[in-house]
């Protein structure tokens, strides 16, 4: 029923979508992906991730693409637990790779150099016919830059590149130069924001806007029966009390501290002292702290946890309707700046954003960087919605009274609540393929991101 819903989706969107997604594809004279596959009588698809955001994006991804494929699909690669349960055996851990920053990956640069070239020859032996790498750009591209070239040194056809989340060439003084670059061995990209496919394609890149990963939150929130609006989520909040023994009188701060650990040992020190200065201003403080599905991390926190100031719940990953819940439950939340700064919008839970790097990674972002923001919302909008407190600003004593604000000022609130659906509007693909956004949503409830992009590859 689910494959008969979409290829009709499919069909239906031909005169409006799929034109933009054709005119994007790479044209080289290659055979088609599907033609090479039923050849082999299965699609064969390498797949990297380094983080758990990347994980979930690929799970979903690959979930889609079984539902769209009419031939048996094989997966290899490196990911996560995601990826796992739609059937990836993971050729090492993925928090081997899950390194962010230039001077954070010296130390681990032998392993990373030992992990690429691992990757590089499993990838050879598996003989795919598509390789989507996620994020991780680090990582990513070197491994298809190297792939891309073996595949050349070797004279083999070369299987399709494509990569899911363009990186933030805008962010960056001289970035959009460098896309001509990645078009040497990245045939297609994959956007989740919605100015990004414009310009890799104005650079020679051929790119698809599909839309922001985490709208796809609300339809698997709504298969669990939490209640679901256009772009809005509303947990149950009474629930999540109740599960974890919290009373009513106690006010909830909502903490997510990141999902490497390198970022997590971090901030959640600078999110410990913090509680600790908010402590006297409320009767009772309950933080409940959002653990990602990270084993290192989940160790690292659930042991340091034992000395904090105030009583905390750990809320592990893996369940939206428990993450919702528990945004639901929450006065606000202090989240380290990423893809959760876009979930607490579709919660409409206002939060400030906050960031710490290694010094030199600071010293880099701030000579590089060419906006004023780092938060998603802010940068989309180009406007502080959200308050951020960045590098040697982020500190307990600068967070305290901001969060302080958050909490009683009424219009700083709203002013974060009423933005957020102008916001995740424009996170949407159908918004900007269709002229009657309402009727179209109601319609293709399915159509998702990976939705949309498994079709692309499939297509391609």
């Amino acid at each position: 029923m689910f494959l008969r819903t979409v290829w009709n989706v499919t069909i239906d969107m031909n005169s409006r979508l799929f034109p933009v997604v054709k005119r994007s594809l790479s044209v080289s004279g290659r055979e088609s992906v599907r033609d090479l596959a039923s050849k082999d009588g299965e699609l064969r698809v390498f797949l990297v991730a380094g983080e758990v955001s990347g994980d979930i994006i690929a799970s979903r991804f690959m979930n889609s693409l079984k539902r769209l494929s009419p031939i048996p699909v094989r997966f290899a690669g490196v990911g996560g637990l995601m990826m796992s349960r739609q059937g990836l055996n993971s050729l090492f851990p993925m928090e081997d790779i899950a390194v962010m920053g230039i001077w954070e990956l010296l130390p681990h640069l032998s392993m990373f150099k030992l992990r690429l070239k691992e990757t590089i020859e499993s990838a050879l032996t598996f003989r795919p016919h598509v390789v989507l790498t996620v994020d991780s750009k680090g990582f990513s591209f070197r491994f298809l830059k190297k792939l891309r070239a073996r595949y050349g040194e070797e004279r083999l056809a070369s299987p399709q590149h494509f990569h899911y989340v363009a990186p933030s060439f805008w962010a960056w003084r001289g970035g959009e130069a460098r896309l001509k670059g990645l078009s040497e061995f990245v045939d297609h990209m994959f956007c989740i924001l919605p100015f990004e496919a414009e310009v890799c394609r104005s650079n020679g890149l051929a790119a698809t806007f599909v839309g922001h990963p985490t709208l796809e939150d609300a339809l698997e929130l709504k298969i669990n029966k939490c209640i679901v609006n256009e772009w809005k989520v509303q947990g149950d909040g009474e629930k999540f009390r109740k599960n974890y023994g919290i009373s009513s009188e106690s006010t909830i701060i909502s903490l997510l501290p990141g999902s490497r650990l390198q970022e997590v040992t971090r901030m959640l020190s600078i999110f410990s002292r913090t509680m600790e200065l908010l402590k006297n201003a409320f009767s009772e403080l309950t933080a409940v702290i959002h653990v990602a599905p990270n084993t290192h991390v989940e160790e690292y926190i659930s042991k340091a946890v034992h000395e904090w100031p105030v009583s905390v719940v750990l809320v592990p990953g893996g369940s939206p309707c428990m993450r919702y819940n528990s945004f639901s439950a929450s006065r606000l939340a202090l989240c380290t700046s990423g893809t959760v700064a876009v979930e607490l919008q579709l919660a409409r839970l206002p939060c400030v954003v906050a960031y710490r790097a290694h010094l030199l990674t600071e010293w880099f972002i701030r000579y590089k960087a060419k906006i004023p923001y780092i938060s998603l919302p802010n940068i989309v909008l180009d406007s502080p919605i959200i308050p951020e407190a960045l590098f040697e600003a982020c500190t307990p004593s600068r967070l305290a009274p901001l969060l302080i604000d958050l909490m009683h000022d009424e219009s700083l609130r709203w002013k974060q609540v009423s933005a957020a659906e102008k916001f995740l509007n424009l996170l949407d693909p159908l918004k900007r393929v269709s002229g009657n956004p309402a009727q179209s949503r109601h319609k293709l409830l399915e159509y998702t991101p990976s939705v949309i992009a498994a079709s692309a590859v499939w297509n391609s």
